[in-house]
């Protein structure tokens, strides 16, 4: 069976990625950009939160081993899905809550996923999460692709995706790769 594409937004694409890498059935993680309307934008650009772009990333994953439920069940618990713009201290347009959907099957998904998140009270706040059609996704400068791994004393890995890297593992053991 052929690989499946997700492509998700959730705040930093380093955050996700450290994750998302983590697990069975998930074979390539890659960060990037989706959602806005300037062409091949970098970094910089996006970072103007001027380009529509969020940070993404996009998930290439084996169905039989891993589904987009389990996708989405792990995004909506490293993440807060009911702020808008915003995800800790990283500010603006292009850290928004987003799933870029490439199937009218992962729309129902998501659509549903979120109504379930809802009338579960797990989060005071309503979700904010954008369910958008994907139209182009742009992979990221090298430098920002497996960052945590290539970084992991940088400043930003040590103290914000380190520990919800930790926090996921603890939770999600099931989940992990050998």
């Amino acid at each position: 069976m052929p690989l499946e594409t997700a492509t998700l937004a959730g705040g930093c694409f380093w955050c996700l990625e450290a994750v998302y890498d983590q697990l069975k059935g998930v074979q390539d993680v890659v960060s990037g950009y989706a959602g806005g309307h300037i062409q091949n934008p970098t970094y910089q650009q996006v970072c103007t939160g001027n380009t529509g772009h969020a940070e993404v990333v996009q998930v290439k994953y084996d169905p039989e081993m891993i589904t987009f439920q389990d996708l989405l069940d792990v995004f909506f618990t490293i993440h807060d899905p009911t702020t808008l713009n915003r995800q800790g201290n990283d500010i603006g347009t292009q850290y928004r809550s987003a799933i870029y959907y490439h199937t009218p099957e992962q729309k129902e998904i998501a659509e549903a996923t979120i109504a379930n998140v809802n009338a579960s009270d797990v989060w005071q706040n309503p979700v904010v999460t954008e369910v958008t059609p994907i139209d182009t996704f742009y992979p990221a400068e090298d430098y920002h692709q497996e960052y945590f791994e290539n970084n992991p004393n940088q400043g930003y890995c040590t103290v914000v995706i380190a520990p919800k890297v930790a926090k996921f593992r603890k939770q999600h053991l099931e989940r992990l790769k050998a």
